[in-house]
C-alpha cells in the first residue's frame, strides 16, 4: 500500500506500508482526498513540537468504505461516502468525563500523533465517520478545517448581535468568519497576505485591514465606533497576534485562542481583570460543528472553489508541501486527490 511520509525537515517521500485489517467496530476506508493543514507544513518544517518523524501526515480526509470489519452497526455498508473526524477520544478523562471529546487529554490526531491519511487505505472506527451523500468527496475534506474555525465561534458564544474580530485569514481564521456569519454576527478580519485579502472580501466580511499597512488599532475603532469588537478569535499562532487579542478587547470582551504560538508570550495581566476579559481556549472540533459546516456547505456549493487553491494528483503529493513553502501567502488549501494512489 502506498503512501507519502514527512521523513525528515523539509523531506518527504513516497513509501510502501502494510495493509491494515479493520478490527471490531471498524471499517477499512479508501481515502479520496486530503487536505493538508498547517500543523502539515509545520510537521514539514520541524516546527511541530507534538509529532515525531517520520509521520504519514493528513487530517482532512474524504472517503469510501472498503470494507466492514467485526460488530459494525448496521448503518454503515460498503460504498457509503463519509468525513473523517481526526481525533481520538480516551471516554475517562476529564475532558471526555464533561462531554468535550474534543479535549480528549490524551487525543492522537491523525498525522500529527498518529499516522494520517496520505495512504492507501485506513482503519477507522466508525464514530468517527460523519456518513455524507450530498457533498462532493472534495468538498467533503474541507469539512474538518472548517469545523476549528466554527468551534472557536462555538466558544465565544457568538451571536447576531455581536462584531467579530478574527485575527489570520487563513483557513482556521476563514472557518470562523463563516461561522460567526453563520450565526449573523459582522466580522471584521485581520490579514496580511494581498492574496488572502482579496478572497476574504470575496466572502462579504465587514471588513479587511491589513496591519503592515494600516494602524490596525486605529481601523478596528473606526469600524467600531470606538467601542471594540465584541469577540475576537485568534487564528494565526503568533505572540505578536496574541497579545493584540488582548489590548484590542473592549472592557467585558472575549477572547478566543484557536491559534497557539511558538513561543512564551507575556501579557500585562492587568487587562485580563481590569477589562473583565473571558479568556478561551479552542481545540480541535465537536461533531456538532462538523454537521454545521456540513450544513454550510450544502448551501454554499461555490464556497469549494474560493477556498481550495491547489488540486495536486498523488503523483505529485510529495511536492506539496515544499510548493506551500514557495507559495505561503497565496495558499488556503492544497489538497491531494488520492485516485491514482495504488
Amino acid at each position: 500500500m502506498q503512501s507519502l511520509a514527512i521523513e525528515d525537515t523539509g523531506h518527504t517521500a513516497f513509501r510502501d506500508v502494510k495493509g491494515v485489517t479493520p478490527g471490531p467496530g471498524e471499517v477499512l476506508f479508501n481515502v479520496a482526498f486530503v487536505g493538508l493543514c498547517g500543523s502539515d507544513l509545520n510537521t514539514y518544517l520541524g516546527l511541530n513540537p507534538l509529532v515525531e518523524l517520520p509521520r504519514i501526515p493528513g487530517h482532512e480526509i474524504s472517503g469510501t468504505i472498503a470494507a466492514l470489519g467485526p460488530d459494525v452497526a448496521p448503518e454503515f455498508a460498503v460504498g457509503q461516502r463519509a468525513i473523517v473526524i481526526p481525533y481520538t477520544t480516551c471516554g475517562t478523562c476529564p475532558s471526555c468525563r464533561k462531554g468535550r471529546v474534543n479535549a480528549c487529554q490524551f487525543n492522537k490526531t491523525l498525522g500529527v500523533q498518529q499516522d494520517g491519511g496520505l495512504r492507501t487505505q485506513i482503519a477507522l472506527k466508525t464514530d468517527r465517520l460523519i456518513l455524507n451523500d450530498s457533498l462532493s468527496l472534495k468538498n467533503m475534506a474541507l469539512v474538518e478545517p472548517l469545523s476549528v474555525g466554527f468551534h472557536a465561534v462555538s466558544r465565544g458564544s457568538v451571536t447576531a448581535a455581536d462584531t467579530v474580530l478574527v485575527l489570520g485569514g487563513g483557513m482556521i481564521g476563514v472557518g470562523a468568519v463563516l461561522g460567526a456569519q453563520a450565526r449573523g454576527a459582522k466580522v471584521i478580519v485581520s490579514e496580511v497576505s494581498d492574496s488572502k485579502i482579496e478572497t476574504l472580501h470575496a466572502l462579504n466580511v465587514e471588513a479587511v485591514v491589513n496591519p503592515k499597512t494600516t494602524n490596525l488599532n486605529n481601523a478596528i475603532a473606526d469600524l467600531t465606533q470606538g467601542e471594540g469588537p465584541d469577540v475576537i478569535i485568534e487564528a494565526v499562532g503568533h505572540s505578536e497576534t496574541f497579545r493584540a487579542a488582548i489590548d484590542l478587547a473592549p472592557f467585558s470582551g472575549r477572547v478566543v485562542y484557536v491559534g497557539y504560538a511558538k513561543s512564551e508570550v507575556s501579557y500585562d495581566t492587568k487587562f485580563f481583570n481590569l477589562k473583565e476579559l473571558d479568556i478561551f481556549g479552542s481545540r480541535n472540533a465537536t461533531s456538532t460543528d462538523f454537521e454545521e459546516v456540513v450544513a454550510y456547505l450544502q448551501t454554499h456549493p461555490e464556497l469549494a472553489d474560493q477556498l481550495i487553491t491547489t488540486v495536486l494528483p498523488w503523483g505529485q503529493a510529495d511536492i506539496a508541501l515544499a510548493h506551500w513553502v514557495e507559495h505561503r501567502d497565496a495558499v488556503f488549501k492544497i489538497m491531494i486527490d488520492m485516485k491514482d494512489a495504488i
